[in-house]
């Protein structure tokens, strides 16, 4: 597994490891990583394209808090579309 550093990301240099893709489009996490990012066996990841990155988010349940915790403040899809339906009743 080969180390490299990576200039001119916001936030500075970050360490990074490499992992090769299979024939059957498999990738291996490095056990340091899994370790520290909570993933185990059955941990669903997202793949998000943002820009020109692919970012690898693991679902885990510490993820999961964290996000429901900042959209604590917005209301949900469900209360948005109701409140959409009674506007549109009005006109």
């Amino acid at each position: 597994m080969a180390y490299f550093h990576l200039q001119g990301y916001p936030g500075g240099p970050m360490k990074n490891e490499t992992s090769t893709v299979t024939t059957k489009g498999q990738l291996v996490i490095p056990s340091k990583l899994r370790r520290k990012y909570g993933i185990c066996k059955g941990t669903q990841v997202a793949f998000v394209e943002e820009k020109d990155r692919l970012i690898i988010q693991p679902l885990t349940r510490q993820f999961l808090d964290r996000l429901c915790g900042w959209l604590a403040g917005e209301p949900s899809p469900l209360e948005f579309l109701l409140e959409d339906r009674k506007k549109e009743r009005k006109l």
